[in-house]
């Protein structure tokens, strides 16, 4: 036979009831959207029973302060994921009509795109502009030595975290 949670141990319903309506009034406020916020909501809830065996909800002391970090971090990949989107137009705008990928084409490509950002963005900033500027501009070795200011031997030694770090991300 199940237990009933007492009064001081919330259940997820309980803790979704209180606190919803909060925060998506508070994610409303910084975006200026009510779909964007009711969307951001969910998903911060979604993360919160994720996480919950790692952060159970009765150990929580103030569970707005947790709401509004993983808020927070779900408003910035929101912008982050908005400005991946808002450059992946552009450069479809400036392509020849015969080679713009079809809308279900252009949805796999922001998902990829966005994936691979979130991947490069945990890589710290000299890493990371190592990577794509060899990969995208391809860059040798001095040259990006050149544009860092560093000796060769560190751009390997960045161009190798870049790779681990790439083959130990599960996308």
């Amino acid at each position: 036979m199940r237990e009933a949670a007492g009064p001081l141990e919330p259940t997820l319903e309980s803790f979704y009831r209180d606190h919803r309506s909060w925060l998506e009034s508070w994610l409303r406020g910084r975006l200026g959207n009510a779909w964007d916020a009711a969307d951001l909501s969910q998903d911060t809830f979604v993360k919160v029973l994720a996480s919950q065996h790692s952060e159970p909800l009765a150990s929580l002391r103030e569970p707005r302060a947790y709401l509004l970090t993983v808020g927070k971090r779900l408003l910035i990949n929101h912008y982050q994921r908005r400005n991946v989107e808002q450059a992946y137009l552009q450069a479809l705008a400036k392509l020849p009509e015969h080679v713009i990928p079809s809308p279900e084409q252009r949805w796999v490509l922001l998902e990829t795109l966005q994936a691979l950002d979130e991947l490069l963005d945990a890589l710290p900033l000299p890493v990371r502009r190592a990577f794509l500027w060899a990969q995208l501009e391809g860059l040798s070795y001095a040259q990006i030595a050149e544009r860092l200011q560093v000796c060769e031997r560190t751009v390997k030694r960045y161009m190798a975290q870049a790779y681990t770090h790439c083959l130990m991300v599960e996308l």
